[in-house]
């Protein structure tokens, strides 16, 4: 631990020794916004269907989300990744131009780049180069709020980390160079300390990896206990999923009165969040704001945000929020239902939420069938405006009806000493017939799976 908080002092010395071209202290807060030259690629071995310059678009809003000012962009059409560059030679003699052109001190990358090919291109652009990966680790870390996240990203951080260590250190074999080197060109003393601190770095890393991931299987195990608690109160959870930006934390704000951040920008709320919401019939629910998903998110973020994965994989029902006014809403749902594919959750009941109809000038109910039709949505879809909280009393009767349906039908006669049983089904289940005499109440209805035990003993035959 000593050797990390180094390592960590170290990175805190390096950013507070950022200097102006006059040798001026450069306080972060007054630092200039960095300029980004963008570059995609469209694979013609990759069905994608994103066109290569909505991508681009959505890569610009990421960078905007990260603070980086675009100066420009290009791409190019191949047939498959060149192992050197990704992109063809010729091309990266474009960008290295447009670069010189835009005055763009960051290239991004729209794909995932090998730890070799951000070498071999930092090495002929002169510059830094970064990939989408890289830049969406940094919106999260921007993003993350509580402990568990912070945890859950600077996990990620270091597993994209390890693999791409070997440039970290040209500058020390830069120095090593320059003091006396005995090979030819200097490599065995640019192979020496070079390598030594490499090692030395990896094992911080690895150490560092392994202490979060033992601090996230304690959160793990804390979360679990509550979750048992959860189940055994019957209490449904509804999960909100759906693109980043489509309006699930809006959506749980005007469902539970929440006062969830919600921002027009992508990853604007990354922790899980959980509210409880009344729906109608007075049926208790708990709903969580989960993070959004994304085109081309990386296997490695989703395997270190389970906190939020968990909240999908334990959620009775999943509400797949769309913008329904975004011009790739198809794209966005698509991309949403193959990641719910690759989770294994895509058996649970989906309702899907068509968001942002105020925007739509002059829809009906018959146009908005429509549009799902066109987009392939299922036929289970509600139309509602978060913002202008219209629908919401129809997409909470949906829910309790949707609930409904995976409850167990219980016919049973309660006595009058357990009328607590009766408030807990009134309050957690559907009761559909309710009689009372003199032996106690007869009630037919559904409870959650996880009451009906409680009742078994007054079971009707």
């Amino acid at each position: 631990m000593r050797m990390v908080r180094m390592l960590e002092r170290s990175k805190e010395t390096a950013i507070n020794e950022i200097r102006t071209h006059d040798g001026k202290r450069l306080h972060p807060t007054t630092m200039p916004r960095r300029r980004a030259l963008l570059v995609g690629t469209e694979i013609a071995s990759f069905r994608s269907p994103w066109p290569v310059e909505d991508s681009l678009d959505e890569l610009a809003l990421l960078a905007k989300t990260a603070d980086l000012e675009v100066v420009g962009r290009i791409f190019q059409r191949l047939p498959e990744p060149q192992p050197k560059f990704f992109i063809g030679p010729g091309k990266v003699k474009e960008v290295a131009a447009l670069r010189e052109q835009t005055q763009a001190d960051l290239i991004v990358f729209d794909d995932e780049l090998s730890p070799a090919q951000i070498r071999n291109l930092e090495e002929e652009l002169q510059t830094q180069v970064i990939d989408r990966t890289a830049l969406i680790l940094d919106i999260f870390a921007r993003h993350a709020r509580t402990h568990e996240g912070r945890l859950q990203v600077e996990l990620a951080q270091y597993q994209y980390l390890l693999p791409r260590l070997r440039r970290q250190w040209t500058h020390l074999e830069r120095q090593t160079g320059t003091s006396g080197g005995t090979s030819a060109g200097g490599m065995v003393g640019l192979r020496g300390p070079g390598e030594t601190q490499l090692e030395i770095d990896r094992r911080l890393i690895e150490r560092r990896i392994a202490w979060l991931k033992e601090q996230l299987a304690d959160v793990h195990r804390h979360r679990e206990l509550y979750r048992q608690r959860r189940r055994q109160t019957g209490v449904p959870i509804i999960a909100l999923v759906g693109y980043t930006n489509a309006g699930k934390s809006t959506l749980l704000n005007a469902m539970t009165g929440a006062d969830v951040l919600a921002e027009d920008k992508l990853f604007a709320t990354l922790d899980p969040t959980t509210r409880q919401v009344l729906l109608p019939g007075n049926t208790v629910a708990l709903m969580t704001d989960t993070v959004g998903f994304i085109q081309k998110l990386p296997p490695q973020l989703i395997a270190a945000f389970r906190a939020t994965l968990e909240e999908i994989e334990e959620a009775d029902l999943l509400l797949h929020v769309v913008d329904v006014t975004h011009r790739n809403a198809q794209e966005h749902a698509q991309t949403v239902e193959q990641t719910l594919r690759e989770l294994k959750v895509d058996h649970k009941p989906i309702l899907t939420v068509l968001n942002k109809i105020d925007l739509l000038e002059g829809a009906t109910a018959e146009g908005i069938d429509q549009i799902a039709a066109e987009m392939g949505l299922p036929g289970d879809i509600v139309a509602v405006s978060a913002r202008r909280g219209w629908g919401l009393q129809t997409l909470g009767e949906r829910i309790v009806a949707t609930l409904a349906q995976r409850m167990v039908r219980v016919d049973a006669l309660i006595p009058y000493q357990r009328n607590d049983l009766v408030a807990l089904w009134r309050q957690r289940g559907v009761i559909e017939f309710e009689e009372f005499s003199s032996d106690g109440a007869h009630i037919v209805g559904r409870l959650p799976p996880a009451l009906a035990p409680q009742f078994a003993r007054f079971a009707r035959a």
